[in-house]
C-alpha cells in the first residue's frame, strides 16, 4: 500500500522540479548504497574519461522501491560505468531534464517466439519501453520436435533459417537475424508431451515420461529459463500430476522457473491455484502464476481468497510470484469454447466432431454456456479471422458477428471455428476493474503484455493482437499510477523491472547500477500512455522518449535510430 507521508504519487513536472533539493549526493548514495566523494563522483571512475553516453538531468529511479534522485547516467562499452554529475565528456549527450530515467521493463510472460524473427526490432514491445522479453509462456514453445520430425525437415529452412529442433537453433537464429530486444525462453510442457506422449487425454508410461525429463533437461541445459504450463490447453491439460511433479524436479535441479497457466481461471480458480502451489512445494520448484485473474462476474468475489492462498504459501517459505496484465479482456483461441474432452487428437480429428450430431450436441451446449458465463455475446470480440471471406467478423463482438451472419449465436461460432480451421483469435471482457487494481497492487506481482511482437508493417500488420501487445506497460504506468494513483512510481517500476530480473535471475539487469547491462529508458511522464485499442491496436504508445539496449540507443524522440540491433539472448 502507499506510504502517504513519504511516498506520494509522483506527479509530473512538477515532482521532477521539486524533487531536485532532495538529490544531492546523500540521496545518491541512499539509492545505490555506496560512498560517494564530495565531487559527487563515485568511486572507482573519473569524469576525465570519455563515455559512449551519458544521459543527463534526469530523475533517476534505480529499480528499487526507493527515492529518486537526479542524476547522470554514464554508458560506456555496453555497460552503466557511472551514476553522477558527469558532463558531457560523451560521444552520445542525452538531456532527460524533466524526464524519468529508469531501467529497461522485462516482460517475464509473453507469446513474442518466432514474431521476433518477422519484427526483429521487437517493434511493439520497445515501444512501451520493454527492453528484455521472456516468450514460450502457457505450455507453447517454437521447439522442440521430435528426431522423427527433425529428420524430415532438417534440410528446410524455417524463417529464411535452418530448421532447428531445440532451444539452442533457435536461439542461433535470432543471433544470425539479430533482435532490438534480449530475449530468452520457457520450454513449453504442451510441446514435450506432444512429441513423446501424442495429443490424446492418455498418461504417460514410465519410459515416456523418462523421456519427457530428458528432452527438459536438454532444453534447460541449452539455455531456457524454465518450463511454462498451459492446463487450460491440449495436450497440456492431460497430463497426470506424477508426470507434472517429475519434471519440476527437474526444473527445480536447475534452479529455473515454473510458469503455469492455470487449469481453471473462472469457476474452480481457487482450486486450480491449490493445485499449482501443490506442485511446487512437492518438487521443490519456484513458481510463477500466470496472467492472475478471476474471470466472470459469479468470480468477482473470489480475489481476497485467490490472494490469501498464494501469501500463505509465500509466507510458508515457497518463492511464488504472479503476474498480470493492465486490461479488463482476457485474449485466447475460440476454440476455447469446445471442452476439452472434444479438443483432443488433431485438427482434422476435432473438426469432425462438429459435424457429428453427438459431439457436436456436447460442444453447443458448453459454448453455450461459456457465452452466458462470460456476460453475454457482447462481451465477446472475434479479434482476428483469416480466411477469404471473414475479414468482415474481425473486431466484430459475437453479437454483431451474428447480425452480419444472419446466424444464431452457436451456428456463428461453429462457422468461425470452421471455416478458419479452428485458428480464430477472439477478447473475452469478463474481469473486474477493481480487481485488477488489487491484484496489481500486490506485493507479489508483476506486470506483463502476455502478448507478442507486432509491427504495423507486413504480415503481422495484418493480425488484429489485443492491444496489450502494444501498451501493457504504458497503460500500467500511464493510466493507473500516474492518472489513478494506487502506487508511488518507485513501486511500479519495480515491478517492471528488478522483481521479474530476481525471478529470472538476472544478475545484470534489471536496475541501473555500474556494472549493469545499459538497458535504460527515458520516460515523459506527463505523456505516457497506450494508444493501441482492440479495433486498432497496431499504434505504438506515447511517452518513451528514448530507448537503450545493452548501451545503444534504439530508439532516440520514439523513433528507431536506424542502429544496429543489439539485443541478446539471456
Amino acid at each position: 500500500m502507499e506510504n502517504k507521508e513519504n511516498q506520494k504519487s509522483i506527479s509530473r513536472r512538477n515532482f521532477l522540479k521539486t524533487s531536485v533539493v532532495l538529490g544531492g549526493v546523500a540521496s545518491l548514495a541512499a539509492v545505490t548504497g555506496k560512498a560517494f566523494a564530495s565531487s559527487a563522483v563515485a568511486q572507482g571512475f573519473s569524469t576525465k574519461e570519455k563515455f559512449d553516453t551519458i544521459i543527463a538531468n534526469g530523475m533517476v529511479y534505480t529499480g528499487e522501491i526507493k527515492a529518486p534522485v537526479k542524476a547522470d547516467i554514464g554508458i560506456r562499452n555496453g555497460k552503466i560505468t557511472a551514476i553522477a554529475k558527469l558532463g558531457k565528456n560523451c560521444d552520445n549527450w542525452v538531456d532527460a531534464t524533466d524526464r524519468v530515467v529508469c531501467p529497461g521493463f522485462i516482460d517475464i510472460h509473453g507469446h513474442t517466439d518466432t514474431n521476433l524473427l518477422e519484427a526483429p526490432l521487437g517493434d511493439s514491445k520497445i515501444h512501451q519501453g520493454i527492453t528484455t522479453d521472456i516468450g514460450g509462456n502457457c505450455g507453447y514453445s517454437p521447439f522442440p520436435f521430435s528426431d522423427e520430425e527433425y529428420e524430415r525437415r532438417k534440410n528446410t529452412l524455417r524463417f529464411g533459417y535452418p530448421f532447428w529442433q531445440n532451444i539452442d537453433g533457435f536461439y542461433d537464429a535470432l543471433r544470425k537475424n539479430t533482435i532490438g530486444i534480449n530475449y530468452g525462453s520457457y520450454v513449453g510442457h504442451g510441446d514435450i508431451r506432444h512429441i513423446v506422449v501424442g495429443d490424446n487425454d492418455v498418461a504417460a508410461t514410465p519410459e515416456q515420461l523418462k523421456m519427457m525429463c530428458k528432452i527438459l533437461d536438454k532444453q534447460l541445459e541449452m539455455g531456457a529459463v524454465g518450463l511454462s504450463f498451459g492446463l487450460e490447453y491440449t495436450p497440456g491439460s492431460y497430463g497426470r500430476t506424477e508426470e507434472f511433479i517429475a519434471l519440476l524436479k527437474v526444473v527445480a535441479k536447475h534452479d529455473a522457473l515454473y510458469a503455469i497457466h492455470m487449469r481453471n481461471e473462472d469457476d474452480r480458480v481457487e482450486e486450480a491455484i491449490a493445485e499449482a502451489i501443490e506442485l511446487a512445494r512437492r518438487s521443490g520448484a519456484r513458481l510463477e502464476i500466470s496472467h492472475l485473474k478471476a474471470q466472470n462476474q459469479n468470480n468477482w468475489h473470489k480475489v481476497p481468497s485467490m490472494l490469501k492462498l498464494i501469501h500463505d504459501a509465500e509466507k510458508s517459505g515457497m518463492d511464488i510470484h504472479f503476474d498480470r496484465y493492465p486490461y479488463t479482456a482476457f485474449s485466447t483461441g475460440l476454440d476455447c469454447f469446445i471442452p476439452l474432452a472434444q479438443r483432443q487428437g488433431s485438427s482434422k480429428e476435432i473438426l469432425a466432431r462438429l459435424e457429428n450430431p453427438t459431439t457436436e450436441k456436447i460442444i453447443r451446449e458448453y459454448a453455450l454456456g461459456r457465452v452466458k458465463r462470460l456476460g453475454g455475446p457482447e462481451c465477446i470480440l472475434i479479434a482476428a479471422c483469416f480466411a477469404p471471406g471473414n475479414e468482415k467478423y474481425t473486431g466484430k463482438y459475437l453479437n454483431e458477428c451474428c447480425k452480419i451472419s444472419g446466424k444464431d449465436e452457436w451456428e456463428t461460432i461453429k462457422y468461425l471455428l470452421q471455416s478458419e480451421k479452428l485458428n480464430v483469435n477472439m477478447a473475452g471482457f469478463a474481469m473486474k476493474e477493481d480487481n485488477l487494481r488489487t491484484l496489481l497492487n500486490d506485493p507479489l506481482a508483476m506486470v506483463i503484455t502476455d502478448g507478442s511482437v507486432y509491427s504495423p508493417k507486413g504480415r503481422l500488420g495484418q493480425e488484429a493482437p489485443h492491444p496489450r501487445s502494444y501498451g501493457s506497460f504504458t497503460n500500467y504506468i500511464g493510466k493507473y499510477v500516474r492518472d489513478q494513483k494506487f502506487c508511488d512510481l518507485q513501486t511500479a517500476i519495480s515491478k517492471c523491472t528488478s522483481v521479474p530480473a530476481h525471478q529470472l535471475k538476472l544478475k545484470d539487469r534489471g536496475l541501473l547500477k555500474e556494472g549493469y547491462c545499459a538497458d535504460v529508458l527515458v520516460i515523459n511522464y506527463d505523456t505516457i500512455a497506450d494508444v493501441a485499442t482492440y479495433g486498432q491496436p497496431h499504434q505504438f504508445s506515447k511517452g518513451i522518449d528514448h530507448v537503450f539496449v545493452n548501451g545503444v540507443h534504439t530508439l532516440k524522440n520514439g523513433e528507431y535510430t536506424g542502429c544496429k540491433l543489439s539485443g541478446m539472448i539471456i
